[in-house]
Parts: C-alpha cells; sequence; structure tokens
C-alpha cells in the first residue's frame, strides 16, 4: 500500500540500523502479525481519538494551537472498534492505549471504551490524558472498562505548571488525578517532560509527590515533535541528567525485571544514603516506589520497539519520526473492504518500519534523520 501522496517517503533502513544485523525479505503476512523486516513484532496498539487537546504544552504545540480535523475526518467509533478487533484478532495486538490530543475532549469517549471492552473482555486497556475533566468522567470510563490512566503532569508548582502548558490548569489537573486514583485506574502513572532552565530542578519534588500518593513517575526525554520546532538536542534533559537530579534526594537502584520491550528503565527508590548492601540485606525494607526513565534521544530502545500507531484519522504511523504514513480510513469507509484486506495493509505498513528514528539507525544528528512533518498531538502518543 503506498505512502500518502503528501507525506514525504522516509529513508529505508540499512543493512545494519537499531541494534539489527540483517533483513527479511519474505515480506509482509498478517499471519506472522505486525512484524517488520527487521524481526520485530508489533503488539502494543496506540490509536488516537482526536487531535484536539485544550492545553498548548510547549514542546507539544504552537501557542495558538494546530488545524484540528473535522468530526467526519476523525475515525468513528465503529471504526475504532473494528481496528481493534482486527489487531487483536488478527495481527496479534496484546495491549491498547488510547491517545490524543486530549481523548477526554471526544464525547463519546466512555460508549467506546466500553464497546471495546465488551469485544475483548481481557485486553488491558490504557488511556493517556492530561485529567482536565477527569473528575467528571472517571468512575464511568473505570465501568466502562478502561485498565488505568497515564496522565502527563510536568509540575506540582503552579507557576511552572502555566508556564509549561500555557494554561493556568494544575488544580484541574490534580482534581483529575485524585478521581482517577479512587475510581480505580491504577496503577497509576504519572509522565513529564523535563525542560531545561523551566522545570527540572523540580524533578525531585514531582518524584517525591508521587511516591507520597502511590503513582509511579516518569520522566520522558523531550523528542523533536514539538509544534513550534525548536527543539535541538543540546536543550534535551537526558536520561542520565535526569537520573543525576534524582539522586540529590533518592537512592535509585535498576529492578530487576527484564523490559520486554517497555520504553521504561525503571528504578526503585530508596531514601538517600541507602546502600546497595542495605538494599540487597533488606535493611531498608521495600523501596518507596519506582520511578521510570524513558530515553528515546540519549539511549534509544528502537531494537526493541513493539508499538504500532494509528492517528486520529486512521493512518499508520510505523514510527513516531517516520514522515511515511499509510492510509487505512479510505479501506475502512469503502463498503467492499473486507477485515482480511485492512490486516494486510496494516502489515504492509508496518513491514517496512525504519531501523530507529526514521532512518536507518539512531541518532536524531544524521544527515539522514528529516523531522516529521507532524507535532506529537497530531500523532498521538
Amino acid at each position: 500500500m503506498p505512502a500518502l501522496p503528501s507525506q514525504q517517503s522516509a529513508s529505508r533502513p540499512g543493512k545494519s540500523g537499531g541494534g539489527h544485523t540483517g533483513r527479511d525479505t519474505s515480506g509482509a503476512d498478517p499471519a506472522r502479525g505486525l512484524m517488520d523486516s527487521f524481526g520485530r513484532r508489533a503488539t502494543d496498539l496506540r490509536i488516537s481519538l482526536i487531535d484536539k487537546c485544550n492545553l498548548r504544552c510547549t514542546y507539544c504545540m504552537p501557542a495558538e494551537g494546530l488545524p484540528w480535523l473535522s468530526k467526519d475526518q476523525l475515525l468513528s467509533a465503529a471504526e475504532i472498534r473494528r481496528l481493534v478487533h482486527i489487531g487483536v484478532n488478527t495481527l496479534g495486538v496484546r495491549e491498547l492505549r488510547l491517545t490524543g490530543g486530549e481523548p477526554l475532549v471526544r464525547a463519546d469517549l466512555v460508549e467506546i471504551v466500553a464497546a471495546l471492552r465488551a469485544d475483548h473482555p481481557d485486553l488491558p486497556i490504557a488511556m493517556t490524558t492530561n485529567a482536565i475533566g477527569l473528575e467528571r468522567k472517571a468512575a464511568a470510563l473505570a465501568e466502562a472498562g478502561l485498565t488505568r490512566v497515564n496522565i502527563s503532569l510536568d509540575s506540582v508548582h503552579r507557576e511552572t505548571f502555566a508556564q509549561l502548558t500555557r494554561r493556568d490548569s494544575l488544580d484541574k489537573v490534580l482534581i483529575g488525578v485524585e478521581a482517577a486514583a479512587a475510581a480505580g485506574l491504577t496503577p497509576l502513572k504519572i509522565n513529564a517532560v523535563l525542560m531545561r532552565g523551566i522545570n527540572d530542578t523540580h524533578a525531585a519534588d514531582l518524584l517525591a509527590w508521587s511516591l507520597q500518593r502511590g503513582f509511579e513517575l516518569r520522566f520522558i526525554e523531550q523528542m523533536p515533535l514539538d509544534g513550534d520546532q525548536q527543539w535541538n538536542k543540546d536543550g534535551t534533559i537526558s536520561a542520565a541528567e535526569t537520573r543525576a537530579l534524582l539522586s540529590e534526594r533518592f537512592a535509585l537502584t535498576p529492578t530487576p525485571e527484564n523490559r520486554d520491550g517497555a520504553p521504561a528503565e525503571r528504578f526503585d527508590v530508596y531514601p538517600l544514603g541507602t546502600t546497595d548492601d542495605a538494599i540487597l540485606s533488606g535493611l531498608h525494607g521495600p523501596p518507596q516506589g519506582r520511578v521510570g526513565v524513558i530515553a528515546s534521544v540519549t539511549e534509544p530502545f528502537c531494537a526493541d520497539c513493539r508499538r504500532t500507531r494509528l492517528t486520529a484519522e486512521g493512518r499508520v504511523m510505523s514510527c513516531l519520526f517516520s514522515n511515511e504514513e499509510f492510509d487505512l480510513m479510505h479501506l475502512l469507509r469503502n463498503p467492499a473492504t473486507t477485515d482480511a484486506e485492512i490486516a494486510q495493509a496494516w502489515a504492509e505498513a508496518m513491514w517496512v518500519k525504519p531501523a530507529a528514528h526514521g532512518t536507518d539507525r539512531p541518532g536524531f544528528d544524521l544527515a539522514s534523520f528529516h523531522r516529521p512533518d507532524r507535532s506529537m498531538s497530531a500523532i498521538g502518543g
């Protein structure tokens, strides 16, 4: 299935890249799931429900917002349901994340979750949200079958929050966080992006706040997906810097489990001064909690990427940084199209997944790297 005419073709992966050594040339086959030519199989589906958002985070979109899609350009509830059915029953999807924009902006969100749960009683269904308005829907979403939420929260300091999001909405977010926890949408994870000179000195404060409430905080390196296109690698707070900032107030030790394709490197958190010997001997008891660091820029994990993304208008993005997209919407809206044909098109889109960062190997300073045309809100997390 060809790339959309409006999109530039991404560079094809080279013979080795992203940690892989060699290419499979057999081609896409839905019977093998969403496998790419490097042998990676996508089992984690992220569907963007809408591109609109009620915040204007500086690392995501311009202050004036973006041109929003009209309602008829968005995947309908029935189309979302069909795609998830194909993903789970034919292509081996094992977990689902609903994203945006801001999914709470979508009026039929609860109905979508209920339909997906009815179809897939055992499927983990998570949602990434900024939590504004979540207090009005948390209980209904839990009853409909939503498993848990990830909540974007970069600071618990009001002025800093307003500076980062361009909105004075911290109280609304915190009320939403409390409602999600009360509704049992757990384990609740907090997602934060550190910005140099703005909230980097508050990293440990945010971790302390999360630990006190039993939430798992995850720091995500800022990526070149901001609408203002001001990103530069030197301005990114690296994973190493993040760990150093946290280590000023806490002792961190890597968790023992295999990451199993998860993007976050996770650490058990202990009081400052706790030694490795003390941890091994159990003198300090269990950890206070856990923290994760997602180092997409400086410590990329492309070699074990297991994600497939669908944008709000039904386009497959095999990689966040690819400028090549594949349209499923026209297939969905053709009454003659079968589920098998959609599965084949989806598998073909994932087969050509780049090795890393939309190109032949990890790195944003490569001559072959071309910054994506879309911002994060338009792609969907």
